[in-house]
């Protein structure tokens, strides 16, 4: 009776234990033919030098791929060194040594320099990493735009080996492909660029339309110019050490002749058309030709045309090949398309799993009422989520633009549907709803007032609801100047009398933030007295001087300079031009304020940020609620604690609240040319009682803002993290000024959560 009462207890486990029981024995019985069979062979022949599956390899990998083989480098300090910083690249391409895919070279005149090769640089610039122009004519008048080289020799031979020794010597190391191209040349630039992705790098090959030499063999090939060639890199550095014997040997009056002549004598190698099942094709345009005529498949499918004789033609061309581009890539999402709605049926979810539009994204499912996309509304005249917080405000600039868009795109989506049976044509718009959803783009719901037409002339009013979508298209790098993060930043602090005693807390926190990790880093106190502060009296600075030099003395090499001035109302702007005059014009200046605690990361932030000659940089701190109003929450890691403040490091211990304060701009990144060029425009434009008036109502941030041409980057730093204080807002101040002061103090309080709680604790304890 037992064992049957245990037999039903186990029935349900013995197939598991039977399974774990069949598993361990036949792994002991593996491990038992594998250390039986001694060593595996396959080890000698792929992993031993000589060994008998590759007798040439070298560690599994022929002699010709030894740039692909990963090298560990150890690394290795030496302790009785001192510690120096190590310098970072800014992209990590320049530190792996990653090459660019395809530099475009073009051959240019003095009679075309202004007109074919402005052609070429417009229609495809914006599509290769870096487009060079070449020209025999010394001291050539550079179009806007574009990077001419001139050698100051025109012959042929001359231009062409000059060229190559050009692209050797500064890209060589940078770029796989190079492209060699003429200026009455159209080139289809997304296809060439394709084909170039699609070649193996590590070999020698000379690519283009071949043609043969008169009296030489069927091997002995040139690529024609007119037609553009590629270069590999590999092959522009066998030909670098033969370019001098070859421009003293070769007779040529054409470049392309030349140069395939001098890599069939010295190297070997010919032209070739096509190579790894890649076709280069070329179309050769006749005189007089229409290119919207043109049907021939040689035309539609080919990489480069010639000749194109003038700039109109070649825009022509660019537009022809754009509307073939453009429709090839609406049939290839409407295959896609139709692919996806046939595999959606086979999916768990089925239909219901299929999105609008088919192959974007689904809208964004918000997991809390915190993470809801809001609506904007709109009408044709009028917006009504407003930057300034403002109720309603005009629709204007490039958001009426989009919205002018959105209603006629809708219009032509209709009438494309519907046409011939009906023709819409729009009344006006009844109401608006547009949002931005980060993971599809701008989403419209738009309610029209339209008038249908039939085919036999009636007419009817409907009020119709649609819904568009504009999607994210691929995202790009804008080009921007290149920065790094070795520019000396000069900190500045205007040091008030009432800010006096906070300025002791600043310079230790200066110390352990900057001077002692050794940041390429100087400050500069300005010290602003009052009409009548300290004169015949103790020095309200004295405190402050005596902390810098503290500093300087236990941080030996480190200088903390400091200037003083007087002034009854002191502005930014004036004391701003104080500093200025003190330094040279390349210094990056990094205006602060007593209550900022600059670290490493806000140093490189303000060194990447600030471009000279593009852009200065304006950080939005975070500034704490009033702990009074704001109890400090739990430690991070206490049941039940709140999440740290935007912008608050946990290991500093309990935060309270806050908010990024974008009343307040004191702090501020720029150049001192880029200071001086707007401060010499305000000049200029206000001068006398004028200028003195505005000055007072100015800040730096201002200035850039009215009278500079830069970029003015505005962006929150959560590395910029200011205990509540209360400003000083000076009625001397101007009415804007004086108002941003005192909204930055009154939303600095708290949240309105916390100042509701604290008004109904007051009427509380007033009415008991």
């Amino acid at each position: 009776m037992r064992l049957s009462s245990l037999l039903a207890l186990l029935r349900p486990v013995l197939p598991l234990i039977l399974g774990l029981s069949l598993g361990c024995s036949l792994s002991l019985l593996r491990v038992s033919w594998i250390q039986g069979e001694g060593e595996d062979p396959c080890v000698e022949a792929v992993g031993k030098p000589g060994g008998p599956q590759n007798p040439d390899s070298k560690n599994g990998l022929d002699q010709g791929d030894e740039d692909f083989r990963p090298r560990i480098v150890p690394y290795y300090r030496d302790p009785n060194k001192p510690y120096k910083k190590v310098l970072r690249t800014r992209y990590i391409q320049t530190e792996l040594g990653s090459r660019e895919r395809l530099l475009v070279a073009v051959l240019t005149s003095r009679a075309t320099l202004s007109t074919l090769a402005v052609a070429v640089n417009r229609t495809v610039a914006h599509h290769f990493p870096r487009l060079l122009y070449f020209t025999g004519q010394r001291g050539a008048r550079v179009p806007a735009g574009m990077q001419v080289v001139s050698h100051g020799d025109e012959r042929p031979a001359w231009l062409m080996s000059e060229t190559l020794r050009h692209l050797h010597t500064h890209f060589g190391a940078d770029y796989d492909w190079f492209f060699i191209m003429q200026d009455d040349t159209y080139v289809q630039a997304p296809r060439l660029a394709a084909l170039a992705g699609h070649l193996s790098i590590n070999q020698d090959l000379y690519l283009g339309h071949a043609e043969e030499f008169i009296g030489t063999g069927e091997q002995a090939r040139y690529c024609h110019g007119g037609f553009g060639y590629l270069l590999s890199r590999s092959l522009l550095l066998r030909l670098r050490p033969h370019l001098d014997g070859c421009r003293g040997d070769i007779l040529s009056a054409r470049p392309d002749e030349w140069l395939g002549r001098c890599l069939i004598d010295t190297l070997g190698i010919g032209c070739v058309s096509q190579h790894q099942g890649q076709q280069y094709r070329s179309f050769e345009l006749a005189k007089n030709r229409d290119p919207e005529k043109e049907e021939s498949p040689a035309f539609l499918s080919a990489f480069a045309v010639h000749p194109v004789p003038e700039g109109t033609l070649m825009y022509r061309l660019h537009k022809r090949f754009s509307a073939l581009e453009l429709e090839r890539a609406y049939s290839e999402i409407e295959q896609l398309q139709a692919q996806i709605r046939n595999l959606t049926v086979l999916t768990p979810e089925g239909e219901a799993g299929l999105s609008w539009p088919v192959g974007l994204p689904a809208p964004f499912t918000p997991h809390s009422r915190f993470e809801v996309l809001g609506w904007d509304y709109f009408t044709e005249q009028h917006t009504f989520a407003c930057a300034d917080g403002a109720p309603k405000c005009p629709l204007q600039g490039a958001s009426r633009a989009d919205v002018g868009d959105a209603v006629d795109t809708a219009l032509e989506q209709l009438n494309r549907r519907y046409q011939p049976r009906l023709r819409f044509q729009k009344q006006r718009l009844l109401n608006g709803y547009r949002r931005f959803d980060p993971a599809r783009g701008m989403e419209y719901t738009l309610d029209l007032l339209l008038e249908a037409v039939t085919q036999r002339g009636h007419r009817r009013s409907l009020a119709r609801r649609v819904s568009l979508l504009r999607p994210l298209s691929r995202v790009e790098i804008l080009p921007m100047p290149y920065v790094t993060e070795a520019t000396r930043v000069q900190l500045v602090l205007p040091l008030l009398v009432a800010e006096a005693p906070a300025a002791l807390a600043f310079l230790e926190a200066f110390a352990a933030s900057v001077l002692e990790p050794r940041e390429h880093a100087l400050l500069t106190l300005l010290l602003v007295y009052g009409p009548r502060e300290g004169r015949g009296g103790p020095d309200p600075f004295l405190g402050v001087k005596a902390a810098a030099a503290e500093l300087e003395r236990r941080y030996p090499g480190a200088r903390l300079a400091w200037l003083a001035v007087r002034a009854e109302a002191p502005s930014q702007v004036r004391l701003m031009d104080v500093i200025s005059k003190k330094h040279p014009v390349d210094t990056l200046f990094f205006l602060t304020t007593v209550w900022t605690r600059p670290g490493s990361e806000v140093l490189n932030r303000c060194r990447m940020n600030a471009i000279s000659g593009w852009q200065a940089f304006f950080p939005v701190h975070f500034q704490e609620f009033n702990p009074v109003l704001s109890p400090q929450r739990s430690p991070p890691g206490v049941p039940g604690a709140d999440p740290p403040s935007p912008g608050v490091d946990p290991s500093r211990g309990a935060p309270v609240g806050g908010r990024f304060d974008r009343q307040a701009s004191a702090e501020g990144c720029f150049y001192n040319a880029d200071y001086l060029a707007a401060r010499a425009r305000l000049a200029g434009e206000l001068a006398g009682q004028e200028e003195e008036e505005a000055l007072e109502g100015l800040e730096v941030m201002d200035v850039f803002l009215r009278f500079s041409g830069l970029h003015l980057f505005r962006a929150v730093e959560p590395g910029l993290v200011q205990k509540f204080s209360l400003r000083d807002c000076s009625p001397r101040l101007s009415e804007e000024l004086y108002h941003r002061c005192r909204l930055s103090n009154l939303e600095g309080l708290g949240a309105r959560t916390q100042l509701a709680m604290a008004l109904f604790e007051q009427e509380q304890a007033n009415s008991t």
